[in-house]
């Protein structure tokens, strides 16, 4: 029996493993098309959840939900913002794996607690830390309607793929920061060679002249080029 166990237990692994690969391995896989369907596969692959939703906060005062299954995980966030307390903040604060039994005799977040039982019909939460790259703390949650929903198992799987998923997010926004990055970078080149035709300038004086107008208007220096652009592509069109 236990080796049947751990045979099932492989055979999940291995199926969040692929399940993350093919997502990420997708061309249209943005950072937000990433962890929406991450958070609708947790609510199927890991052990009793009935719905899953993602916390993402730099303080206790805001808190962002990224994806949610259902609209029970918004409001759940939308608690724990409200009293600056509860599971997933948690979780993601301290880095650790917070399971909420039962939200009905559960001490640990009263007030959370009193509103979430008053306004929804969770009663089981299991919340993971993510690991996000930069200031931004993260969890994956899962929720169930019936008490003492969740078991060992429901741990096991959700902390694999809580670590997938960490892997899987981080690396689909580090490609969208590259690919802004790039395309800011061409978009400065052009500004600098339109100021460059225009005033007989280098480019680093075009440069300059660029980080000027950015200073002396409080404006992105991304800004400044794309509007620089806009107005030369009017007088040419």
């Amino acid at each position: 029996m236990h080796v049947n166990n751990n045979v099932a237990v492989d055979a999940t692994h291995r199926r969040i493993a692929e399940i993350v690969q093919e997502l990420y391995g997708r061309p249209d896989a943005d950072s937000d098309t990433v962890i929406a369907e991450l958070a609708e596969h947790a609510a199927v692959e890991i052990p009793g959840a009935r719905y899953a939703g993602v916390t993402v906060t730099r303080n206790a005062k805001h808190i962002d939900t990224p994806a949610a299954t259902h609209r029970w995980p918004l409001l759940l966030d939308e608690i724990q913002q409200r009293h600056r307390q509860g599971p997933c903040l948690t979780a993601a604060w301290e880095q650790k794996t917070v399971h909420v039994a039962n939200l009905q005799t559960d001490e640990r977040f009263p007030l959370y607690a009193r509103d979430a039982l008053a306004q929804t019909p969770i009663r089981s939460v299991m919340a993971f830390q993510l690991w996000i790259a930069g200031e931004t703390m993260g969890a994956l949650n899962v929720y169930a309607e019936t008490p003492h929903a969740f078991s060992e198992e429901t741990k096991a799987v959700g902390l694999v793929f809580a670590a997938h998923s960490s892997v899987a997010w981080n690396a689909a926004r580090r490609d969208e920061q590259f690919k802004k990055a790039l395309a800011s970078r061409d978009i400065i080149g052009q500004a600098k060679g339109i100021l460059m035709e225009r005033y007989g300038v280098n480019a680093i004086q075009a440069f300059h002249m660029l980080r000027k107008l950015s200073q002396d208007s409080n404006t992105p220096l991304i800004r400044i080029a794309t509007d620089l652009i806009e107005k030369q592509q009017g007088t040419t069109g």
